[in-house]
């Protein structure tokens, strides 16, 4: 279950910026805000994940 949620934090990350990069590309400043939501949730997630790694070992 773990392994399943730090690949979708991955996931998350690479997908905001890929987006981020988009916008700043395209000049549209509500997709780079997207992005950089999307890259701050997959953070988010991953240290969620680190967290509970620490308390089970």
């Amino acid at each position: 279950m773990a392994r399943e949620q730090k690949a979708k934090a991955k996931k998350e990350q690479l997908k905001g910026k890929a987006k981020e990069a988009m916008g700043r590309i395209v000049g549209n400043e509500r997709m780079t805000a997207e992005g950089r939501a999307e890259k701050s949730k997959g953070h988010a997630r991953q240290a969620k994940e680190k967290g509970k790694d620490t308390f089970k070992g």
